[in-house]
């Protein structure tokens, strides 16, 4: 994990989902901090982002929220967070998460975690952010996101190499050693003939 120094996380606010994806959010706080690795997240103070920022701070370690300024109006923003980056876009606050990042590690969650996941992807298909992303697959939770994606190749809108653009693991507990492992990526040229 040589110079990983800080990671993104991509993760969500829901209050309502099952109990097991906080405690992973949680768990991956604690691992990131007792590593010295800082993060960087969306700025929420419940849900998995609240969990992440709690096992973060709890284990001493750096956390920095990227936020807009309309979700810190309706005081969305962690107080408990005190280095936090706001931002007038949600646009804006993608391309912070993403400038931060030595590496993307993707949680599950909805619509939002979704977008950020399919930004960075765009980002690293065209040789933009060439630095790893790690998606926890916990209880299968991107099972259809990983068919929908080899749809996508079978059907030549993305090339066979493109999988290479993220890694998959089960727990919080591997993504350390996923991330070591990352392949390096190499800008694929874009041969449309190819599609």
């Amino acid at each position: 994990m040589q110079q990983l120094q800080r990671v993104t996380v991509f993760c969500a606010s829901s209050t309502k989902s099952d109990k097991a994806f906080l405690q992973s959010a949680y768990n991956l706080g604690c691992i990131l901090a007792l590593n010295k690795i800082a993060v960087v997240y969306g700025g929420g103070s419940v849900g998995s982002m609240g969990a992440l920022a709690n096992g973060t701070l709890y284990n001493k370690g750096h956390i920095t929220g990227v936020i807009p300024q309309f979700m810190m109006e309706l005081e969305w923003g962690n107080p408990l967070v005190s280095e936090m980056i706001v931002t007038e876009t949600l646009s804006e606050r993608k391309k912070i998460l993403l400038q931060m990042a030595d590496a993307v590690i993707v949680l599950p969650g909805g619509s939002g975690t979704l977008d950020e996941l399919a930004d960075t992807m765009a980002n690293k298909k065209l040789g933009l952010y060439t630095k790893p992303i790690i998606l926890v697959n916990q209880a299968n939770f991107f099972n259809p996101f990983l068919d929908f994606f080899d749809k996508m190749i079978e059907e030549k809108f993305m090339l066979p190499a493109h999988r290479q653009m993220f890694s998959v693991v089960k727990t919080e507990v591997d993504v350390l050693q996923a991330i070591a492992d990352a392949p390096k990526w190499e800008n694929i040229a874009m041969d449309f003939a190819a599609f």
